[in-house]
């Protein structure tokens, strides 16, 4: 079994992820070859929270440009995590 701190790399915070807090939702950047159940289990184990649900998306690296030359920055994989509502919030967020 991997490390849960390996699986969830960091939280994402814009205006739309913020508004979610309200609604028990979290944001996380996680391991593109993590599943929903590894999801799951890496969030309740670092937060002590009661997960309900798990929607996971990949996202497209944005193409970049530098004159003629094009690359592209890297794909990478976000799960909306969803809470119990007798869960606990977690605390990482609050200040925010």
């Amino acid at each position: 079994m991997r490390n849960p701190h390996d699986i969830v790399i960091k939280p994402i915070i814009t205006e739309e992820s913020m508004d979610d807090m309200a609604y028990g939702k979290y944001t996380f950047k996680v391991d593109r070859r993590a599943n929903k159940s590894e999801i799951k289990r890496a969030v309740e184990n670092i937060f002590d929270v009661k997960v309900e649900k798990v929607n996971t998306m990949n996202m497209l690296g944005k193409e970049k440009r530098m004159g003629v030359n094009v690359g592209r920055r890297p794909s990478w994989k976000k799960a909306i995590v969803t809470l119990t509502e007798d869960s606990n919030r977690i605390e990482f967020f609050e200040g925010m």
